[in-house]
């Protein structure tokens, strides 16, 4: 049962990300160029969102679905860390003109070629999980 609720939570996000052109390639590379402030208002306004729903879960003291503890751990913060993943991400989003969200929105939407970008993105995680040990965290 909680998989089917998770299915349909993601196919309403999906289409939300879609309909509101989050996940097109012209909105992202128009982001990249300074077009438009599209894309900057639907990443920020997440942003704040994503904030404000921490702080009430902190502030709340609030309990996952299985009534256990909800840890949420500050990250250790690493310059180094952040720029390279950084820049490999960027580019990746601007090679691509898709970020991990939208990718299987697209391909749910009905670009095949985006099963090549997943795949990637599946390797470059896998290739990830083995090198993890080796660089700067």
């Amino acid at each position: 049962m909680r998989f089917l609720s998770y299915l349909i939570l993601g196919v309403f996000f999906g289409i939300i990300m879609f309909k509101s052109e989050a996940a097109s390639w012209f909105r992202i590379y128009e982001m990249f160029q300074f077009g438009s402030f599209h894309m900057y208002g639907i990443i920020g306004s997440a942003v704040i969102i994503g904030i404000i729903g921490v702080q009430f879960i902190k502030k709340k003291n609030l309990k996952t679905i299985d009534q256990q503890e909800m840890q949420l751990n500050p990250k250790d913060f690493s310059i180094s860390g952040y720029l390279i993943g950084g820049i490999i991400f960027g580019l990746g989003w601007a090679l691509t003109g898709a970020c991990p969200g939208p990718m299987f929105v697209l391909f749910g939407a009905g670009f095949p070629t985006l099963l090549i970008v997943i795949i990637g993105a599946l390797l470059g995680t896998f290739v990830y999980g083995i090198l993890k040990k080796h660089l700067p965290h």
